[in-house]
C-alpha cells in the first residue's frame, strides 16, 4: 500500500502487455496507485491525491500515446481548486489526452471520512465507443447504471475493491446491471489483502443480455483480454428494449426516503 511508484512501474507493464494483445482499452482497480483500505491509508489518501497535472495523470498520457491504448484509471484525485480529494477514475485516450474523471457518487463506509462524493454521471466518447465508469459501491445501485445508460453509454466499467466476505454481491451485480440497460458491463477488482481486508480479484464481463463473456480467475493479479464490439448494443437494445419502454412520469412519483 502507498506504493506509488512501485504500483506505476506495474502499470507500465500492465500496458504494455494490453498493447501487445491488441487492446483498445485497460482499465485498472479502485485506487490502484495508492491502495484502498481506509483502516490504514486515512487522512494520507489527501497527501497522496493528485490533478490531472500530476505525475501519475502525465504518465498515463504519455502510456497511452506511445502504446495507442485508452486507459481508465482509478486514484484519488483533486479538482483544480484543491480541497478534499475524490475516488475517482480519470480517463485518458489512446491520443494521450486527458478528457475527465468520473468521482464515485456512494461512498462506502469510512470512505466518506476522508474523500468527497460526485454529482454527475458521465460518458466519455472514446473511439471505442462511449464508455461509462461507477466504482464499487456504485455497482450497488441500479440508478447509477441506468443514468449512465441514459447518457449514452454502450459500455460501463466498474472499478472495485471488492472484499471476499461479499462475493455473492459481485456475482449478482454486473450481469444485472448489463441486461437492466441493454449494454455490456465490466466489474474490475483489486488482488490482495490490505490489513484484514481480503480482495479477491474475479473480474467479469457480461453482454447486454446479461451473457457471461468472462469470469476470471479468484485471487490471481493478471489481465484478462475479452473482444466486444459495442456497435452490437443498438441492435441488443431492439431486442431487450428497457430504455426505450422506461415510464418516467411514473417513476418521478417515488418517494425516496
Amino acid at each position: 500500500m502507498m506504493d506509488v511508484q512501485g504500483n506505476l512501474k506495474k502499470t507500465e507493464e500492465f500496458v504494455v502487455q494490453a498493447s501487445k494483445e491488441g487492446s483498445d482499452l485497460i482499465v485498472f482497480p479502485e485506487l490502484f496507485t495508492t491502495g484502498y483500505n481506509p483502516d490504514t491509508i486515512g487522512s494520507k489518501f489527501s497527501d497522496l491525491a493528485e490533478d490531472e497535472n500530476g505525475p501519475t495523470v502525465q504518465m498515463l498520457k504519455k502510456l497511452a500515446l506511445e502504446y495507442q491504448i485508452n486507459i481508465i484509471a482509478p486514484i484519488a484525485f483533486i479538482e483544480k481548486v484543491a480541497g478534499v480529494p475524490y475516488n475517482s477514475a480519470v480517463v485518458v485516450n489512446r491520443q494521450g489526452e486527458f478528457i475527465g474523471a468520473y468521482h464515485k457518487t456512494h461512498l462506502w463506509a469510512q470512505e466518506r471520512y476522508f474523500f468527497k462524493e460526485g454529482v454527475d454521471l458521465p460518458v466519455f466518447d472514446l473511439d471505442i465507443g462511449k464508455v461509462g465508469v461507477m466504482i464499487c459501491y456504485d455497482g450497488g445501485f441500479p440508478e447509477v447504471s441506468r443514468g449512465l445508460a441514459l447518457n449514452g453509454a454502450e459500455l460501463i466499467v466498474c472499478p472495485s475493491a471488492f472484499p471476499i466476505q461479499d462475493k455473492d454481491m459481485w456475482d449478482i451485480y454486473f450481469k444485472s446491471r448489463a441486461l437492466e440497460n441493454a449494454c455490456f458491463v465490466a466489474g474490475v477488482n483489486r488482488v490482495g489483502h490490505e490489513g484484514a481486508r481480503h480482495m479477491f480479484g474475479n473480474n467479469q464481463l457480461y453482454n447486454p443480455r446479461g451473457k457471461e463473456l468472462l469470469y476470471a480467475p479468484m485471487d490471481e493479479e493478471g489481465i484478462q483480454t475479452v473482444e466486444i464490439d459495442l456497435q452490437d448494443v443498438t441492435e441488443y437494445r431492439k431486442e431487450v428494449p428497457y430504455l426505450k419502454d422506461l415510464k418516467a412520469e411514473l417513476y418521478k412519483k417515488i418517494d425516496y426516503k
